[in-house]
C-alpha cells in the first residue's frame, strides 16, 4: 500500500507486517492496522508466506516443523521483490512488526538479520518450551507445529525454533507489546525476551496492557487500541 499523500519522486519508509496463525492469510478487506500505518506516511507491505491458507494444503502445511525456516525466507523474499518493483520505498528505512505467530516471526527475524532499523513483536511465541502446556490453545499446538515431537522427546527442536534462544544476536531496537490476560501466548513469552534483551543491554521497550487478552488489537478497549497505535507509531517514527 502506498502511504497517504504519496508523491512521485519521494522515498518512503516501509513497515512489513507478518500475520498470525501461522495458518491464516491476508486478503483484500479493510484492516485498520494498514490504514493507520499508511495514514502515518508509511509504505505498507503484507505477504502470505508458506504456512498461510488460501494456496492449498501443501502450502499451508509446509511450515510444520520448519518455523523460522522457509517461512522467514518467504517473508524477506516478499520484501526483496517489493524493493525491486517500487523505487519509492526507501531500503534504508525498513520496519518489521507482527502479532502472535507474526510476533514470533518478528522476534525470529531480528535474531537472524540486521536489515531492519526497528521492529515491534506483539503477543508473540518466543519460547516453545514455556508455551507448551501453558496456552489455552492446548499443548498439542506446539507439538503439531514442531513436527509431532514432545519436548521430552526432542528438547533441542523446541530450543532451536524459539526466538529466545537467539536473543544475544538481536541488535535491532525492539518494541515488545503484550497483554496481561493473554491466555493464548501467556505474558511470560514477552517478559522472557524483554529480560534477556535488558540483560544484554539492547535497545528494548516492553509495554504491558492491563485487562486485555490476545485480542487487544482487534477487540480491546477502544482507549487501549488507540494507545497501542500511538505507541507503535511513536516507536517507528523514532527510528524510521
Amino acid at each position: 500500500m502506498k502511504p497517504f499523500g504519496f508523491e512521485a519522486g519521494k522515498r518512503y519508509p516501509l513497515l512489513l507486517n507478518v500475520h498470525g496463525g501461522p495458518h491464516a492469510q491476508y486478503g483484500y478487506p479493510f484492516l485498520d492496522e494498514f490504514q493507520v500505518q499508511a495514514g502515518a506516511g508509511y509504505a505498507v507491505l503484507y505477504t502470505n508466506p508458506r504456512g498461510s491458507q488460501g494456496y492449498g494444503e501443501a502450502f499451508t502445511t509446509a511450515v510444520v516443523g520448519d518455523w523460522g525456516g522457509g517461512d522467514a525466507a518467504d517473508v524477506q523474499a516478499g520484501l526483496d521483490e517489493a524493493l525491486r518493483r517500487y523505487d519509492w520505498i526507501d531500503p534504508a528505512r525498513l520496519g518489521l512488526l507482527g502479532g502472535s505467530y507474526g510476533g514470533f516471526m518478528t522476534s525470529w527475524i531480528v535474531g537472524h538479520s540486521t536489515r531492519f532499523r526497528a521492529a515491534c513483536s506483539e503477543r508473540a511465541v518466543n519460547s516453545h518450551v514455556t508455551m507448551f502446556g501453558s496456552s489455552d490453545i492446548g499443548h498439542l499446538f506446539n507439538v503439531g507445529e514442531l513436527g509431532g515431537v514432545f519436548p521430552w522427546e526432542d528438547m533441542g527442536k523446541y530450543l532451536e525454533r524459539s526466538p529466545l534462544t537467539y536473543a544475544r544476536n538481536i541488535t535491532t531496537p525492539l518494541l515488545i507489546i503484550h497483554s496481561e490476560d493473554d491466555l493464548r501466548c501467556p505474558i511470560g513469552e514477552g517478559e522472557q525476551l524483554f529480560m534477556a534483551l535488558k540483560t544484554l543491554r539492547r535497545e528494548v521497550v516492553f509495554v504491558r496492557f492491563p485487562d486485555e487478552n490476545h485480542e487487544l488489537s482487534r477487540a480491546g478497549k477502544p482507549r487501549h487500541r488507540l494507545e497501542r497505535f500511538r505507541i507503535i507509531l511513536d516507536w517507528f517514527a523514532k527510528y524510521l
